[in-house]
C-alpha cells in the first residue's frame, strides 16, 4: 500500500485492504468481476408508509414517487449548501435503506430521528442486521447469475435478495457494479457464493483504485467542510435540480442559475515514489501558492500514482503543480479528460441579469 501522511486516517481499516495482490486485483476487476468485503458501511433502514414523501424533503434527490425496486444516490447539506452527509439509497420491500460512510451513521441518524416529528417512518441502525459486499467488473451480471442472485437492470436497479436484504446494480466504480445488502450473519456463505460463481476476491485497494480513475468522490476524504455539490460532480447523481425543500437548496440554485462553483475535482497524475506520496487534505500548491486540497491517493495499475483534489477554477489545466509537503510532495500534473466540459452558454441567471443591464 502506498504510504501517506501519518496523520491520515483509514477509514477502511475494519476490512481488507487486500487480498494478496493489489495491482493483480485491480487487474481482474477492471477486466473480469472481483468481489470486496465493505461491511463496515453504515446502513439506514427507512420503514413505514410516509418513507418516500418524508425523504424527500430531507435530501437534495428527487425521492417522492422513487419506484419499487430502484436507487439512487443522495445528500444531505447545511444551511449554506455544503455537503454534510453522502448516501446511497434502495428501495424494495416497503423499505429504503441507505448506505453511508464509516462513522458517519450516528450523525445521520440522530438528524434523521430529530426531524420525524408526525410523519409514519420509523429510521433505524440497521447495519447489526446488513452487511455491504461489492461486485465490481465488467463480468458483474454474469457473476450474479451464476450465484442465483437476481440482476436488475442498469442503472440504479434494485432487487430484493433470497432470505433477505436486497442487491442494487451500481453505475460506479467500473463499468458495471453491484452492492450487495446481505444480512449480516450470512456474510460468510454469500462470499463463498459469489467467489464459487466466478469473482475474484479483492480489497478495497483496488475498488478505491477505479472510484479515483471514475472520477467518483469520496465523503471526508475528497470533500472538506467547504464543499458545495456542484464541485464534486454530484449534480444529477446525487441532486436534483428542479426539486426544492431541502435543506441548503438555495445554494444550489444560486450556483446552478448565476454562476460556476469555485473549486472543481480533477484528477492528478503524481510523479513521486510510494514513500514520497502526498496523503488526503495535503495542500495543491502553485508557484508556491496553495490553490486546492489533495483527495483520494491510490497506486492505479495502468495509470501509476494518481490522486484527485479539488482545485480552483481558476487553475490552468497544463499548470505544473505541487501535491503535499516536504518528505510528502510530489509533483503533479491535471488530466485534461477528467475536466468538466464548461458550458458554451453562460448559466440562465447571469444570461438574464446581463440582459437586464443592456
Amino acid at each position: 500500500m502506498s504510504e501517506v501522511a501519518p496523520e491520515a486516517p483509514d477509514r477502511d481499516s475494519a476490512v481488507a485492504a487486500h487480498r494478496g495482490d493489489p495491482p493483480a486485483e485491480q487487474r481482474r476487476m477492471a477486466r473480469s468481476a472481483a468481489v470486496v468485503d465493505r461491511s463496515h458501511r453504515g446502513v439506514i433502514a427507512v420503514p413505514g408508509e410516509d418513507r418516500l414523501s418524508w425523504l424527500h424533503l430531507l435530501l437534495t434527490q428527487h425521492v417522492s414517487e422513487l419506484p419499487a425496486d430502484t436507487g439512487t444516490e443522495a445528500l444531505i447539506l447545511d444551511l449554506q449548501g455544503r455537503v454534510q452527509h453522502h448516501m446511497v439509497v434502495a428501495h424494495a420491500d416497503d423499505v429504503v435503506y441507505l448506505d453511508t460512510e464509516p462513522g458517519e451513521l450516528p450523525e445521520l441518524l440522530d438528524y434523521l430521528t430529530k426531524m420525524v416529528f408526525w410523519s409514519k417512518v420509523q429510521p433505524r441502525d440497521a447495519t447489526a442486521e446488513f452487511a455491504v459486499l461489492s461486485v465490481v467488473g465488467p463480468d458483474t451480471a454474469a457473476v450474479l447469475t451464476a450465484a442465483g442472485v437476481p440482476v436488475p437492470e442498469q442503472p440504479h436497479g434494485v432487487l430484493a435478495l433470497p432470505g433477505g436484504g436486497v442487491v442494487h446494480r451500481m453505475p460506479w466504480p467500473g463499468v458495471d457494479a453491484a452492492d450487495l445488502l446481505v444480512p449480516r450473519a450470512d456474510q460468510p456463505a454469500w462470499w463463498a457464493r459469489l467467489t464459487a460463481a466466478g469473482a475474484h476476491e479483492a480489497g478495497t485497494m483496488a475498488f478505491e483504485a477505479l472510484r479515483v480513475e471514475a472520477g467518483r468522490p469520496r465523503l471526508g476524504v475528497d470533500t472538506d467542510e467547504r464543499t458545495i455539490p456542484h464541485e464534486v460532480g454530484w449534480i444529477g447523481a446525487a441532486v436534483h435540480l428542479t426539486k426544492g425543500c431541502y435543506r441548503g437548496q438555495e445554494t444550489v440554485a444560486r450556483v446552478a442559475n448565476l454562476g460556476r462553483p469555485p473549486r472543481r475535482l480533477v484528477l492528478l497524475h503524481l510523479d513521486a515514489g510510494d514513500e514520497h506520496l502526498p496523503g488526503p487534505g495535503a495542500p495543491v500548491t502553485l508557484g508556491g501558492r496553495p490553490v486546492g486540497r489533495v483527495g483520494t491517493v491510490v497506486q492505479h495499475h495502468e495509470l501509476g500514482p494518481v490522486a484527485l483534489a479539488l482545485v480552483k477554477r481558476s487553475v490552468p489545466v497544463d499548470a505544473d503543480l505541487v501535491a503535499g509537503t516536504e518528505e510528502y510532495a510530489a509533483p503533479a500534473r491535471i488530466d485534461p479528460d477528467s475536466v468538466p466540459e464548461e458550458e458554451a452558454a453562460p448559466p440562465p441567471g447571469r444570461a438574464a441579469q446581463s440582459g437586464l443591464r443592456h
